[in-house]
């Protein structure tokens, strides 16, 4: 970010420089002022869409790959991943039994198994840590 600051106050200084150079008062009185005004306004215009492009130019993002590593070390099933990703998705219990096709009790039970091995309490923060983890996007 400094360097942006910098190149813009060196842009500034170089535009001082040359106004000077150009003996601003006989350019001001030779050329029309709204022509004068119009110029200073275009080169600023080009500034701050120069800025605007570097402050927010983005990479796009990489696809999602699970950490595997994490999956591993926390000794998660297949079917745990499974739940964990859908529980991301909001659903209740008896939707996310009926989602995988068994019963709501099992769903429980998955439940439990990953609120202990990801040590948390909470549907929420079972999320959080698994979206930290890089265990669902």
């Amino acid at each position: 970010m400094w360097r942006t600051v910098l190149l813009y106050g060196l842009g500034l200084a170089s535009a001082a420089v040359a106004l000077e150079q150009l003996k601003f008062r006989y350019a001001a009185s030779e050329i029309s002022t709204d022509l004068y005004v119009g110029l200073i306004a275009l080169g600023f215009t080009a500034l701050g869409l120069w800025v605007g492009h570097r402050l927010t130019a983005r990479k796009p993002a990489a696809p999602f790959a699970r950490n595997e590593a994490a999956v591993a070390s926390l000794g998660l099933t297949r079917r745990e991943c499974q739940v964990l990703g859908l529980l991301a998705s909001g659903r209740t219990n008896e939707e996310l039994a009926k989602a995988l096709g068994v019963s709501p009790n099992t769903i429980k039970s998955h439940l439990a198994s990953l609120f202990a091995k990801l040590e948390v309490d909470r549907r929420v923060k079972a999320i959080e840590k698994a979206r930290f983890l890089s265990l669902i996007e």
